[in-house]
């Protein structure tokens, strides 16, 4: 049986789930996530998107993207942010801090290159991206 993972925007406006287990976890520096994330670090999780729904409130949701790589989802009521959809990778991300009964468990770094705070946990550091998603698969030290 398959596990499902329940998570909400800031005012509990809108819900989502995710069903199963993620394609991958990590931790994002680049700058955009960045920016976006108000934070210094973001952390991942990758879902294929037919495992990720909107159980209620989507006519709240509003979109945006930068870049064709990314659309960037939130609550519209209260600005929660909720997930990006990444077209190329044929994945979506659902924030780590929606989903609070998901077991984190990353397993890389992304856009290490572009990293404000170093982080000494013993996982690869990615320069950019790994080369299965179209990055140069290059590490760098912690």
């Amino acid at each position: 049986m398959s596990k499902t993972y329940t998570g909400e925007c800031f005012c509990g406006a809108v819900k989502i789930a995710a069903n199963g287990d993620p394609a991958g976890m990590g931790y994002c520096h680049c700058a955009d996530c960045r920016h976006w994330s108000a934070g210094p670090i973001n952390a991942f999780t990758l879902w294929p998107p037919a495992q990720v729904q909107i159980t209620e409130g989507a006519e709240h949701i509003q979109t945006y993207n930068k870049t064709e790589n990314s659309y960037r989802k939130w609550c519209k009521k209260c600005g929660g942010h909720l997930f990006s959809e990444h077209p190329g990778l044929g994945l979506t991300d659902v924030y780590a801090a929606i989903l609070p009964t998901l077991p984190f468990a990353p397993g890389l770094h992304v856009f290490y290159s572009e990293a404000k705070v170093r982080v000494h946990d013993g996982l690869p550091k990615c320069k950019d991206m790994p080369g299965e998603f179209g990055g140069s698969g290059e590490t760098l030290p912690e």
